[in-house]
């Protein structure tokens, strides 16, 4: 069984027990979440197809840790004019795995 789920103005294909990192929702790891946007729920009887949500399906996700991704580099350069700049950033997310997929 799958579904779409739609977080962080992303869209993700999530499964149970699947381990993903989304945009930093305002959670501690160990709580649970629930997401009632779903864009579509499918498994063995069939696909479902929201418009544009799946009426009564949620999706169920344990936060497991509120992490950082890697460094991303920005460096900008202005030729023969001796101008260099290097920022670095790192994006907050959160890992979360999911629990189970409930299609009403």
């Amino acid at each position: 069984m799958f579904a779409v789920i739609r977080t962080g103005g992303k869209q993700y294909r999530v499964s149970p027990n699947t381990v993903l990192k989304v945009e930093k929702l305002e959670a501690e790891a160990g709580s649970t979440i629930t997401f009632t946007d779903v864009l579509a729920v499918g498994g063995e009887s069939g696909t479902t197809i929201g418009a544009p949500l799946v009426p009564g399906a949620t999706v169920t996700a344990t936060v497991i840790a509120q992490d950082r991704l890697d460094t991303v580099i920005i460096f900008k350069k202005r030729r023969r004019q001796n101008s260099r700049r290097k920022n670095g950033h790192r994006q907050p997310v959160t890992v979360l795995r999911i629990a189970e997929i409930n299609a009403a």
